[in-house]
């Protein structure tokens, strides 16, 4: 991993186990299982996800612009909701 930072000029980059399984994917992306709840799987043709994390987690679990979701959202092809607990019924 060293290398390829290096070779990234020092570009931080995230690594996660694949799997076939899409919602492995999405829970590895959205971080660890303590900072989510719950997640959502949306069916009828909708690939959708929502994710229910801590009030405390949502910044991280969204990562900087967005960044975290956009990724979770190219790697499995769905749509990544998240939603902080307070929120959750929304």
């Amino acid at each position: 991993v060293a290398a390829i930072v290096e070779e990234l000029h020092g570009e931080k980059i995230d690594i996660i186990k694949y799997s076939e399984d899409s919602r492995r994917v999405h829970r590895r992306c959205a971080g660890p299982p303590p900072m989510w709840r719950r997640c959502v799987w949306r069916q009828r043709g909708a690939r959708v996800c929502r994710v229910i994390v801590p009030d405390d987690q949502l910044s991280l679990a969204i990562g900087k612009e967005g960044q975290n979701a956009r990724l979770a959202a190219r790697l499995t092809g769905y749509k990544i909701d998240i939603k902080p607990v307070s929120r959750a019924d929304e």
